[in-house]
């Protein structure tokens, strides 16, 4: 099968190469998944289950990639709750090779039907995004309504799920980033915005819940803004000044099969949109993570040739913005 291998860690992104792997086989309560479309972030190649397995052995070449949609093509022993022919979606095991590639073996709880009305690509784009936003806030950030939220990076791929979603369960949500990121923000559902290279981020006093998903010099000045009782959490690293207080929570997003069920309804129900900036196909996936300019939005690998995929289906199930 085609996949997208990395061996150099030093390398990072430019050190993408499309190769031939064997295709995977099924372990027990595995199944196996034909990809139609793929999701990638790029700190990943800074973790080290890219380049070791859980005792620590050099595991490459590794196939990086942990988002998928695509179909179950095949069923290891003791595997139940899914069904060959099916439609899924999810995240893969941080130790095992991912989802840039053709096929991939992955534990059939780590998946979650994927509705015929939501677009591959759709669905691709949502797990890392998607489960970080709703496991930050209310799993570990015990969200109510009526809350105050400053949601860092509003109009990214996390943010963007961060604001729409406090923003649905009654949030007040700040959104933070760049001056040409303010409308997106207040159109993902921000009521305030804060340009952080012109505008004060003190400007908007204290707060119950902070996401971070910048740290540095933000995740300092956002700490002293968490009122009595609240919390500051973080995607990137421990906090280095933690709220005096509050809590500071910093945590590594898993798959969940009932969340992931919540958050694809909320895109059928037109409640969620997901922030998709470029689709590529695999054979220039390496150039699709390796751009010349910034963009805004995930970039989704469409695996199977537009001829052999379902039609785009427009907004809410098939959005592309």
């Amino acid at each position: 099968m085609k996949a997208i291998v990395v061996t150099d860690q030093a390398a990072g992104t430019a050190g993408m190469k499309l190769a031939e792997r064997p295709e995977p086989q099924a372990a027990i309560n595995d199944v196996i998944v034909q990809i139609h479309a793929s999701g990638f972030v790029p700190t990943e190649l800074a973790w080290p289950s890219t380049w070791t397995d859980r005792r620590n052995r050099d595991r490459t070449p590794s196939i990086p990639g942990h988002e998928l949609a695509g179909v179950v093509t095949a069923l290891g022993y003791g595997t139940t709750g899914l069904s060959i022919g099916q439609r899924v979606f999810g995240l893969a095991d941080w130790y095992r090779d991912g989802t840039l590639a053709e096929y991939v073996a992955i534990e059939a709880r780590n998946l979650a039907p994927l509705p015929g009305d939501v677009d591959f690509t759709v669905g691709a784009s949502l797990p890392i995004s998607g489960l970080t936003a709703w496991q930050g806030l209310f799993e570990h950030g015990r969200l109510r309504a009526g809350q105050s939220v400053i949601a860092h990076g509003a109009a990214g791929a996390v943010g963007s799920m961060v604001t729409q979603l406090a923003h649905e369960a009654g949030a007040h949500v700040i959104g933070t980033g760049r001056a040409a990121d303010r409308q997106k923000a207040i159109d993902f559902g921000a009521q305030e915005f804060v340009d952080l290279d012109s505008e004060a981020l003190e400007d908007v006093g204290s707060v119950d819940l902070v996401f971070d998903v910048i740290g540095g010099a933000v995740g300092k000045r956002s700490a002293r803004l968490i009122r009595a009782g609240g919390t500051l959490v973080s995607i990137v690293g421990p906090p280095e000044a933690p709220p005096v207080d509050g809590r500071a929570i910093d945590f590594v997003v898993e798959s969940d099969r009932a969340q992931l069920g919540e958050i694809v309804q909320r895109v059928r129900d037109g409640r969620l949109r997901t922030h998709i900036g470029e689709v590529s196909t695999l054979d220039n996936a390496v150039a699709a993570f390796n751009p010349t300019v910034r963009r805004a939005g995930k970039t989704v690998i469409r695996v199977l040739p537009v001829a052999r995929r379902e039609p785009d289906k427009g907004t809410a199930g098939g959005a592309r913005k």
